[in-house]
């Protein structure tokens, strides 16, 4: 693999998870960009939105995306990063990227067992209220994602398969 390898889709989706699965694999390091971001600010992520506000976190994430071209390395990125600035048509240029696809009652359950006030668009959300904005949100991010070079259902797609899909991807080594 001569370029970088980006994970996208919807917070909850196992970006992280799967990141250092086939980073694993491909005997790449691993890179997760909000950890990246965190260790930077010196803050979490609820901290910085809230004292700096949803665009600003917006401005600071592209920064560190940009940053990661030429870094040979699978990258997770955050749930909003490619459907901010030119953010998906970058990663497209400058990477292969791989978009981990669930649907929204899939990430609805998902999301439901975890902390969604570590999530700072989640925050406060639960049931029926939860799965609505999920809904809502997955729709308006879904182009971006499905602009995605490979496309994949995380849960029924094994990490051989996956792996596969990227030695096979044209214009990868």
């Amino acid at each position: 693999m001569d370029k970088p390898i980006f994970l996208v889709g919807f917070m909850g989706s196992g970006k992280t998870t799967w990141g250092k699965k086939v980073a694993n694999a491909l005997d790449l390091p691993f890179v997760d960009l909000d950890h990246e971001i965190v260790e930077n600010i010196g803050m979490t992520i609820p901290e910085y939105f809230n004292a700096h506000g949803e665009d600003n976190f917006r401005k600071l994430e592209n920064e560190f995306l940009k940053k990661q071209a030429g870094r040979i390395a699978v990258i997770s990125t955050g749930g909003g990063t490619p459907c901010y600035f030119d953010n998906m048509d970058w990663i497209n240029q400058n990477g292969l990227s791989l978009y981990l696809y669930h649907t929204s009652k899939s990430l609805w359950s998902r999301l439901s067992q975890s902390d969604v006030n570590k999530r700072p668009v989640l925050k406060g959300l639960a049931g029926d209220e939860l799965y609505e904005f999920i809904d809502s949100k997955l729709r308006e991010r879904s182009d971006y994602y499905e602009k995605a070079h490979i496309k994949f259902e995380q849960i029924h797609t094994p990490l051989e398969d996956i792996i596969e899909l990227i030695k096979n991807y044209p214009n990868t080594k």
